[in-house]
C-alpha cells in the first residue's frame, strides 16, 4: 500500500481493546471522542476511584457510559482484588462482564489496591477459565523487583509464561506491550494469549517520555529497537496482536504544572486513535523499518478491528465503516469542555493526519 501518497482509505470500524474513560466531568468530555477516533467497540479499564471490584459497580459504570453514548459497545472489566472470588466471577460472567484486569500494586495510576501475590488468585483464574472470561495483565513488576538492566516489563514475562502453562485455556492479554522481548514472549505462547499494542508506543521512545509530559506514560516507552519491533508486529498479520490504545486522559494543568518527571502517567490519543496508528506506520516506512508493501488493507483491518474482536469472541464484522481522507487536518493541542473547566492535552499535537468520517455498511 502506498500509504504516504494514498488519498482515501475505507476501513471497518476499529475496536480499541484498552481504554481509560475516567469519571465525572472528565468522563463526560472523553467518551464522545471514542467515535471521533474511528472506534465503535472498547474494552474499559476498571482502575477508577474507588476501583471497580464488584459486579454492581461495573454495571453502574457501564450505565453511565451508555447514558453518554449508545454508539459504542462497552466491554467491561473488574479490578482484580481479594474480594473477586470464584463466586464473583460466576456472577460477572452471567452479567456479561468480559474480563478482569490485574494491576501489580502501585505500578500505575490508581493501582494502590492492586495485586502483590498472584498465586493467591489461582482459584479465581480457574473460575475465569471455566466461565470464558479474559485475564488482562498490566505486565510490569515493581522497580524494586526488577534485576539491574532489565525493564519492568521484561521482568514480568516469566510470570506470563507461568500463568499460561498453569491455565492453558484461560484467555490472557498482555496489555500495552512495549518491548521486543514481550512480542517474542507472546508469540511463544499458545493461541489463548494475545497482546494489545498502543498507538503511542509505535512512535514514542524513552527519550520522548523523559522530557515531554504529554509523552510520559506507564509502561514507559522503550528503545527505538523496541518501538520498531512493535511496528513489525502489527504488520505481521498475526492475530495475537491487536489495537488497545491505553488512551489515558489527565487534566491539562496536571500535566503542564508538574515538575519534570513527575507528571501523571498517561498519553491521550482517543480522538485520533486510528489516524495515529497510520501516522506511525508512515513514519516507520520513512525510517526504513518496514516497506510500503508490508502495509496492506487486510493487515490494517486485522490489527485495527478484526483481531481484537476475534480474541474477545465478538462479531468480527462491525455495522459501520470509517472513511479516511487527506484534507490537511491537524491534531489540535487539546480538547476542552464547553465551559472550559476541563481540558485534556492530545498526543502529537500539530501533526497532519487523515480526516475521519463514518459510513453505514
Amino acid at each position: 500500500m502506498q500509504l504516504k501518497s494514498i488519498e482515501r482509505l475505507e476501513l471497518p470500524a476499529a475496536a480499541d481493546m484498552h481504554v481509560h474513560l475516567r469519571q465525572g466531568e472528565l468522563m463526560d468530555l472523553v467518551v464522545p471522542t471514542i467515535v471521533q477516533g474511528g472506534v465503535d467497540t472498547v474494552f474499559v479499564m476498571p482502575n477508577l476511584v474507588p476501583p471497580l471490584t464488584t459486579v454492581e459497580q461495573v454495571l453502574e459504570y457501564r450505565s453511565k457510559l451508555l447514558a453518554i453514548t449508545q454508539d459504542v459497545h462497552f466491554q467491561m472489566s473488574l479490578f482484580l482484588h481479594p474480594s473477586v472470588t470464584p463466586e464473583v466471577i460466576a456472577k460477572a460472567a452471567e452479567a456479561g462482564i468480559t474480563g478482569v484486569k490485574m494491576y501489580p500494586q502501585g505500578v500505575t495510576t490508581n493501582s494502590d489496591s492492586g495485586v502483590s501475590n498472584l498465586e493467591s488468585f489461582y482459584n479465581t483464574f480457574a473460575a475465569m477459565e471455566k466461565h470464558g472470561m479474559v485475564l488482562n495483565l498490566h505486565g510490569e513488576v515493581l522497580e524494586s523487583l526488577a534485576p539491574a538492566g532489565t525493564t519492568l516489563e521484561e521482568a514480568f514475562l516469566p510470570t506470563l509464561k507461568t500463568l499460561h502453562e498453569r491455565f492453558p485455556n484461560l484467555h490472557i492479554v498482555l496489555e500495552h506491550c512495549t518491548t521486543a522481548a514481550a512480542v517474542e514472549a507472546v508469540r511463544a505462547c499458545g493461541p489463548t494469549v494475545g497482546s494489545t499494542i498502543t498507538a503511542h508506543h509505535l512512535y514514542l521512545t524513552s527519550d520522548d517520555a523523559c522530557c515531554n509530559p504529554f509523552a510520559f506514560c506507564k509502561p514507559i516507552p522503550k528503545m527505538p529497537t523496541d518501538r520498531d519491533a512493535l511496528v513489525k508486529a502489527i504488520v505481521s498479520g498475526e492475530p495475537k496482536f491487536f489495537l488497545g490504545t491505553d488512551s489515558a486522559p489527565h487534566p491539562l494543568k496536571s500535566k503542564t504544572s508538574a515538575e519534570q518527571g513527575k507528571a501523571p502517567a498517561g498519553v491521550f490519543t482517543q480522538p485520533f486513535a486510528v489516524q495515529l496508528v497510520l501516522l506511525a506506520l508512515e513514519e516507520a516506512i520513512e525510517r526504513g523499518v518496514i516497506t510500503e508493501a508490508d502495509v496492506t488493507q487486510d493487515k490494517l483491518e486485522g490489527f485495527l478491528s478484526r483481531f481484537g474482536r476475534r480474541f474477545y469472541k465478538l462479531p468480527e464484522v462491525p455495522d459501520k465503516k470509517i472513511v479516511l481522507e487527506r484534507k490537511g487536518d491537524k491534531i489540535p493541542t487539546s480538547i476542552r469542555s464547553e465551559d472550559g473547566s476541563v481540558e485534556v492535552g492530545i498526543s502529537k499535537a500539530g501533526a497532519e493526519v487523515f480526516s475521519l468520517t463514518w459510513k453505514e455498511t
